[in-house]
């Protein structure tokens, strides 16, 4: 039995552990030593080995073996070495069940950084664990939780130095520390630095050139609002998002598959920044975007697109054990939802109420019976698990084929369903008398038992009446209406039409109005049978219709008692691809001997109505298809706390809701009918919400400042940093909601203001009394990205391709992402010259240069990626054979410019790459090198090859990668 969680969380921080360090234990590691290890390793066991692993003295100090843990060092520590199973001088542990190896590799990585964990003394058995979280009440005074407020906005008084609101803000706090800003940044600097922050090109040097000339007091403000236009912005500003969204084109982890309609959300991104849609209409859109009503096929397609946010995550689909991957799914989605929008870590609730921020478990699963009522997967009985997939409507010319192709198709089949009505006469009545009791009859097609659905409520199994199939059928007793439910959940092998079919026995004391529930890929229908009625497909079915059906995608047949009088009945389902009701019709004439043979010209006509029906619906036109969400509707409804996060461990069932510690105004009621998320995405995007908005601003300023208002922008609670300037934060929060929630008046504010302007040059008073730069005294310099850099080298070389949106995952023979093998991760080869937010995002493997220059991790989300100065970055720009080609290529067109000298294109080649001339040395050693060059050798070739030295030198050279 599972021991109770011992004092972890009551004190200090082991060593120098970072939140993301202490999340990552909260939510990976503690849940995995409390199920694995505390049964003999924990307080109120029997102590084996004399090791504890429910405290951090416990691992430190270790047992009979000597310490459990080394931090930092995973190979010398005895806790990994027996996990691992494979070292003789360790018996193998947990002695009964080993570890997978991906729980091994989790603790393996804790304890490569450092073993982090909240410290504590241990406890006597029995102690309460003390608390370290705020409580509600408590949390509400914290300065996350409290409203916004419209603060006062300083004085200008005697300094002429603030030009906007947010400068009065920012020059408030110098003089407590004597502290005086930095000259504004010159011209071609500040062109430089407003390019990349917002299309993430280089300016060209006839941009500059106007720019330094342009003295209108406007200039500035033009360019902002000419690059705000551009739909290159849309491409930076939504590759800012794609991280805070934990973007990938593939699911990693176990056996990656490759998300071949990801580009979708990605191109959903970049035109939402593009239009400028307010923000709290793209979170409503992420969040719920399939609930919301659509006034054109266009915004549904952009509403269906969206929703892909929610099914991005890295996912192991081939987690054998479907309820903890459904868990983990909805962990993984509570986890981005929290940090993405709202800077919280509410995933370290999971197992227990938050360590440190007032969130109780009891939250953490209001928030999880809203997501568990969102089907992500396609079904919850495949081997490999799969997203939901859904075809997006189409409109125009593509929309008129499909609707034309639809006509024909439903013509057919009314043709069809006609001359198989006078087949179904004369066979009618017949079976009942000739079918055996028990006899699983062959039907064709896809068939599910009873028995393989899933039931809601208590059934009682019957033979009665001798004409079901298998062992007999269920019935609801004529008790409980409305309480039970039977779903089935087929899983399709490939996209068609279908006929739906139901089996029940019919008798006198039956239901008449028995509701059925179909979700098909155009949407859902629900109708209602007669079981007191004989089934008119051999005595045994009846037709619920004809059907879209997408190969893995969502799908259900649901067969309910509410508002019922009599007893409902639930025998097999069948569904028949269109092209095979030939075969079903032989198959149902089985039990009447002779009832197809008294039409033998119906017969051959139906064979071939059907031939050509099974043509038309082979040459249906492609239907697109996204990444998205569906309503559960047989799981729809609160959900249950898993003890300590264990599935299996049910402990009180949660309403569901939100943070109680971010609400205002009473609890809101959800519908019986829906999963939440139209609920959930109007309380985060609400004005009333006190961290949504100033969660975004903030993310928005750190984008364009470097270091955010609040420098932890994913971490707002009681971990995190608290603001610099809080009384600017909620102003500018405040200011953007009352702008309509634009990200491009929020943009355009801020770089108008002076304090963005500023220079990064600085003398030592300012560096000494703010070292740090919290005060924003001057401007941050700021390593380009790895997509900055890259698209800067393309752009540089004349190789870099513009085009907008579309797939970006191909072949080696051009094939799509549609057709490549599951492999194809591992094995593929990046060719592509789009820019870099195009390039195909995998999880398992990345761009070189992404690897060097720290792009984004897509497992988890990110307001603010990490910037290192490592050599290999260096190494990278000198070697890499990308640098050399496209040094090469720059070179090319360079020696191609008629009537200029070197000295002329060494200048035209600095201001192109680095946005300035060469200083004085820089040209005389440039000129010094090329002449060197051309007199060892003056052939074309070795001119050429110098010129992509010196391209690659500057490529290589810190102002390249650094923006002032």
């Amino acid at each position: 039995m599972l021991a109770v969680v011992g004092a972890m969380g009551a004190g200090q921080i082991v060593g120098a552990a970072t939140p993301d360090d202490l999340a990552f234990f909260e939510k990976k590691i503690r849940p995995l030593l409390i199920e694995r290890c505390y049964e003999c390793h924990s307080e109120g066991q029997k102590i084996k080995a004399g090791l504890r692993l429910d405290t951090p003295h416990g691992w430190r100090e270790g047992g009979d073996s000597g310490p459990a843990v080394v931090p930092g060092k995973a190979d010398q520590s005895i806790l990994i070495r027996a996990v691992r199973a494979n070292d003789i001088e360790f018996e193998a542990m947990p002695p009964k069940t080993a570890l997978s190896p991906e729980e091994v590799a989790l603790l393996t990585e804790w304890v490569q950084r450092g073993a982090p964990a909240p410290d504590a003394a241990p406890v006597a058995a029995h102690a309460r664990p003390k608390q370290v979280g705020l409580t509600i009440e408590e949390g509400r005074t914290f300065w996350a939780f409290v409203p916004p407020r419209p603060p006062t906005v300083p004085a200008a008084g005697k300094n002429a130095w603030p030009r906007t609101e947010i400068d009065r803000f920012i020059a408030a706090k110098w003089d407590a520390k004597s502290l005086r800003p930095t000259a504004d940044a010159d011209r071609p600097t500040l062109l430089r630095r407003a390019t990349f922050d917002l299309i993430g090109l280089p300016p060209t040097p006839e941009q500059i050139e106007a720019f330094v000339r342009d003295t209108r007091p406007d200039a500035f403000a033009r360019v902002i609002d000419e690059l705000l236009a551009s739909p290159h912005y849309g491409e930076r500003w939504g590759r800012h998002w794609l991280d805070v969204a934990r973007f990938a084109e593939s699911s990693g982890g176990g056996r990656t598959l490759l998300f071949k309609d990801a580009w979708r959300f990605r191109d959903y991104v970049i035109e939402a920044f593009n239009r400028d849609v307010p923000f709290d209409t793209f979170i409503r859109e992420q969040i719920a975007g399939d609930l919301l009503p659509a006034s054109s096929p266009e915004q549904r397609r952009r509403q269906l697109n969206a929703t892909a946010f929610l099914a991005l995550g890295p996912t192991n689909y081939e987690e054998q054990n479907k309820g903890a991957l459904r868990m983990d799914i909805v962990d993984e989605q509570i986890d981005t939802i929290g940090k993405g929008f709202l800077g919280m870590t509410i995933g370290c609730a999971r197992c227990h109420d938050h360590k440190f921020d007032p969130v109780p478990t009891k939250d953490y699963y209001a928030l999880a019976g809203i997501l568990r009522s969102t089907r992500t997967l396609a079904n919850y009985t495949d081997n490999v698990a799969r997203w939901v997939e859904t075809s997006l409507p189409v409109d125009d010319e593509a929309g008129r084929l499909v609707e034309a192709h639809d006509a024909k198709v439903k013509a057919l089949e009314k043709t069809i369903a006609a001359l198989k009505a006078s087949t179904k006469s004369n066979a009618k009545g017949a079976p009942a008398q000739a079918a055996a009791e028990g006899v699983a009859e062959p039907l064709a097609g896809i068939v599910l038992d009873e028995s393989q659905a899933k039931v809601v409520g208590e059934w009682r199994r019957s033979s009665y009446g001798k004409t079901y199939f298998g062992d007999g059928y269920v019935e609801d007793r004529n008790e409980g209406k409305g309480a039970k439910t039977v779903t089935f959940t087929p899983a399709i092998p490939r996209s068609g039409r279908y006929e739906v079919r139901l089996a029940y026995t019919a008798n006198a004391n039956r239901a008449s109005n028995v509701p059925v529930t179909i979700l098909h890929a155009d949407g859902e229908r629900t109708l209602t049978i007669d079981q007191r009625e004989e089934p008119p497909i051999g005595g045994r079915m009846r037709s619920l219709g004809q059907y879209q059906f997408e190969k893995d995608g969502a799908g259900y047949v649901l067969i309910s008692n509410e508002g019922t009088a009599g007893h409902v009945v639930v025998d097999t389902l069948q569904l028949i691809p269109v092209e095979e009701l030939v075969a079903s019709v032989a198959a149902a004439g089985k039990s009447a001997p002779g009832a197809m043979a008294k039409a033998p010209p119906a017969a051959a006509e139906l064979k071939r109505l059907e031939a050509e029906l099974k043509k038309l619906v082979a040459a249906a036109p492609a239907r697109p298809q996204t990444m998205s969400v569906a309503e559960d509707a047989a799981e729809i409804g609160d959900t249950e706390i898993r003890v300590r996060g264990n599935v299996r461990t049910l402990g009180a069932k949660v309403p569901r809701g939100f943070l109680q510690v971010a609400m205002t105004g009473p609890a809101p009621q959800f519908s019986t009918q829906e999963s939440g998320r139209r609920e959930l995405a109007d309380w985060i995007a609400s004005p009333s919400n006190p961290l949504t908005a100033r969660v975004i601003v903030n993310r928005v300023w750190s984008w364009l400042i470097g270091p955010g208002l609040v420098r932890t922008v994913d971490n707002f609670g009681t971990t995190g940093e608290t603001p610099s300037h809080p009384e600017l934060l909620d102003h500018l929060a405040l200011r953007f909601v009352a702008d309509g929630w634009s990200i491009k008046r929020l943009v355009r504010e801020i770089m108008l203001s002076r304090t963005y302007q500023l220079a990064t040059a600085t003398d030592a008073d300012v560096r000494t009394i703010d070292p740090d730069n919290r005060l924003f005294a001057r401007a941050e310099r700021r390593r380009l990205d790895a997509e900055q850099i890259r698209d800067a080298v393309l752009w540089t070389s004349g190789k870099l391709n513009l085009e907008l949106g579309g797939p970006n995952i191909t072949g080696p023979n051009g094939a799509s992402a549609s057709t490549l093998p599951v492999s194809a991760e591992y094995t593929y080869v990046f060719t592509d010259t789009r820019r870099s937010v195009y390039t195909p995002a995998f999880r398992n493997k990345r761009l070189d240069l992404f690897e060097v220059f720290d792009f984004a991790d897509a497992n988890a989300p990110f307001g603010k990626r990490n910037v290192s100065t490592v050599a290999p970055q260096a190494l990278f720009l000198m070697n890499h054979p990308f640098v050399i080609e496209q040094a090469a290529l720059a070179a090319e067109r360079t020696l191609s410019r008629a009537g200029l000298d070197d000295a002329a294109r060494i200048d035209h080649a600095y201001r192109v790459t680095l946005g300035r001339p060469p200083a004085a040395r820089e040209r005389d050693l440039a000129l010094q090198f090329l002449a060197s060059a051309a007199g060892s050798d003056p052939g074309t070739a070795t001119r050429h090859e110098a010129w992509a030295q010196l391209y690659q030198s500057i490529f290589a050279c810190i102002d390249f990668r650094y923006l002032n």
